[in-house]
Order: C-alpha cells, then structure tokens, then sequence
C-alpha cells in the first residue's frame, strides 16, 4: 500500500534553490547505490545553503537525516547541473516531499527517475507563509497542503503520470512493475 498522507514539520527555502547548494559538487564521488555512501549523502543534503540566509541547517551537522519531511521553496527549484544526486540526497535525507511554485525540468524529472521525491508544483506563494518548523499535512490524492496551525488549505498541481513512478520507487522500479523490462 503506497502512502498518501504526509505530516511533518517543513524546511522553507526561497527562489532558484539551485543543485551546488542541494548537494554541493565535492559529494558526487559518493556513489548512490551503495547503501553507506546512500546515508552519508544525505547527511549533507542542502548543505550549500548560505548560512546567513539559513541559520537552520536542514540536516544537523553529525546527524544523517533531517527533521522535515516537506521541503517548501519558491520558483525554480533544482536548477542548475543535472546531478541526480540532488534528489538522492533528499530522499536519503528522510525528505520525501518538495512543495514549491516551480521545478528546473531537469530537477523535476530526477525525482521522477530517481523515486526519491513527490515534486509538488503548488501557485500558492507558501514560502512567503510558513517558516521552518511550522507542520503541514499534504494529500497526495487530494493535491492539497493543509497548514496545520490555520487549517488553511491550499491546492498543487496533480501529480498526474508521475505519481505511480514515484510511488514504485523510480523508473526502473516501475517499468519492471509493470514487465516493460525484465524484472
């Protein structure tokens, strides 16, 4: 059964997150799918982040995974290089969920390969409303993000196609799921 109801505190970041500062570059020697190299990829997830504009780090430094599940950002999220690293780094990170007004395609179609993460296009401007720490449930079969200390409720985009991709755990996962490749 593929869960559909997230709840958790979010981690807010604003326009043009790009993937140097979602995985800097000196991490792309760890190898993904090495179960060890996985982990420590997500221990530096987001870590490229400027500290003067993010006095919270989304992973405390010694921990392995952060304390949000939902990252909200602002427009053009993940753009830059096309490292697949990005993502991983989320997903290993414990994030399985990225709420924001617009993705970098590249971005938004290595979460979608990858498994790692629901790309959640919202028009809502939520990262002018929340601020780190604050608790949302999102309904991916709803398409809505409820703030849990309003009840305010607002609506993203469908998921459409790309949900049973993620929901398998990525391409691979899902073509073998359905014998497009021998599994």
């Amino acid at each position: 059964m593929t869960k559909s109801v997230f709840k958790g505190p979010v981690y807010v970041v604003r326009d043009n997150i790009d993937t140097d500062q979602i995985i800097p570059a000196q991490y792309l020697n760890l190898i993904p799918t090495m179960p060890d190299e996985y982990e420590k990829l997500g221990s530096f997830a987001l870590c490229g982040l400027p500290d003067s504009l993010y006095a919270t780090r989304f992973v405390k430094p010694g921990a392995l995974d952060a304390d949000y599940p939902i990252i909200v950002g602002g427009r053009n999220f993940g753009c830059g290089s096309s490292r697949e690293h990005a993502p991983i780094a989320l997903g290993s990170a414990g994030c399985r969920i990225v709420l924001a007004e617009g993705f970098a395609r590249i971005f938004f179609r290595n979460c979608v390969a990858t498994g790692e993460l629901y790309p959640c296009e919202i028009s809502d401007r939520l990262c002018d409303v929340l601020k780190t720490g604050d608790v949302v449930t999102v309904d991916l079969d709803k398409s809505t993000v409820t703030l849990e200390a309003t009840g305010k409720v607002h609506s993203f985009k469908p998921l459409g196609e790309v949900r049973p991709v993620v929901d398998a755990g990525g391409l691979f996962n899902f073509a073998r799921k359905n014998g497009m490749i021998p599994a």
